[in-house]
């Protein structure tokens, strides 16, 4: 599993980062965590607010910072 934070380094980005990390953990599996700073990249999304969640290629969250809860609830 990929997931990407997608975000240019505010604090919310920073967090959802390691609620991932958190939520990964927590379930026990396999993923590839990544930060996207690139804002280019981030507009390929179509992602206009921060922080951006995506799992395997698909944007699952914008503009909120979810808790490890509901980052599990996505995977």
């Amino acid at each position: 599993m990929k997931i990407e934070i997608l975000g240019t380094g505010c604090s919310k980005c920073i967090a959802l980062e390691e609620n991932v990390k958190k939520a990964v953990a927590e379930a026990g599996i396999f993923a590839q965590v990544e930060k996207v700073e690139d804002l280019v990249e981030i507009m390929n999304y179509g992602v206009m607010s921060t922080p951006g969640l995506v799992i395997n290629g698909e944007v699952k969250s914008t503009g909120k910072l979810l808790n490890s809860e509901e980052i599990k609830a996505l995977f």
